[in-house]
């Protein structure tokens, strides 16, 4: 009942509420895909479509929480959206290293990317939710450049350092080109969250043109569900094509 309250309470001429509903849905069918779909590859290929999967879940739990706190309050709800990608975002760096691990990745390599990862949304939390009341421009600059160096780090892996050179090391043209497809999702899809910051009281977009928190959720809604499955989906392709026929590997 409590389900159906809440579609019913979406307003037809909200674009955010609607994403928030089909992005927990979306990410929720994403997850059951993902876990069914583990006993069908590799054994070596499990753990990633777990991490696939988790990644996904966690998302749509959160934007369960999130799509009723916008409702109630018609606020961008960034404490909410921060606890998911702390948790998320670190997830989708493992499955660089779980790819490449074939090759050679080191445990050296994982934490590097963890705690870039964790930087990059450290300082992009408090440039968001600290930010002086009414917007102060040098504040979200400046918090805004530190988070953008944990993501450099992480782009510059993906494309030109260890990820990279690992993925070419593995002799393995589909392993190599699932890597620089998810280089492409940072590159590109990522993107899209910097552009979402600057929508903020404060931010260059805010203050320029205007744009505020519904665009900001409109945004972010959009990139997680874009991302979060076509990382999933990614590795989910590289995994099926690298397994046997049979899918009999033991977990």
């Amino acid at each position: 009942m409590d389900f159906l309250l809440n579609v019913l309470a979406i307003p037809k001429d909200d674009a955010v509420a609607f994403t928030f509903f089909t992005g927990y849905m979306a990410m929720m069918a994403a997850s059951v895909f993902f876990f069914f779909e583990r006993s069908r590859v590799d054994g070596k290929w499990k753990l990633s479509l777990l991490v696939s999967g988790l990644i996904t879940f966690i998302a749509a739990v959160h934007y369960y929480y999130m799509r009723d706190y916008y409702l109630a309050t018609g606020e961008n709800p960034t404490a909410l959206r921060y606890i998911d990608w702390t948790l998320t975002v670190p997830l989708m760096c493992v499955e660089f290293y779980l790819l490449t691990k074939v090759a050679g990745a080191k445990k050296a390599l994982l934490w590097k990317l963890i705690l870039a990862s964790v930087w990059m949304l450290v300082f992009g939390y408090i440039g968001e939710a600290f930010n002086p009341e009414g917007g102060s421009t040098s504040h979200s600059v400046m918090y805004g450049v530190l988070s953008t160096l944990g993501y450099i780090y992480i782009l510059y892996t993906a494309w030109m350092g260890e990820v990279a050179q690992l993925a070419k090391d593995s002799n393995n043209p589909a392993i190599e080109k699932s890597v620089r497809i998810l280089a492409w999702f940072v590159l590109v899809g990522w993107a899209i969250y910097p552009i979402g910051y600057m929508c903020m009281p404060g931010g260059w977009l805010n203050t320029a043109f205007g744009w505020g928190s519904s665009n900001v959720d409109l945004f972010y809604n959009i990139a997680d569900a874009i991302n979060k499955i076509g990382f999933g989906l990614v590795v989910y392709s590289l995994a099926i094509s690298q397994s046997k026929p049979s899918g009999t590997a033991a977990a």
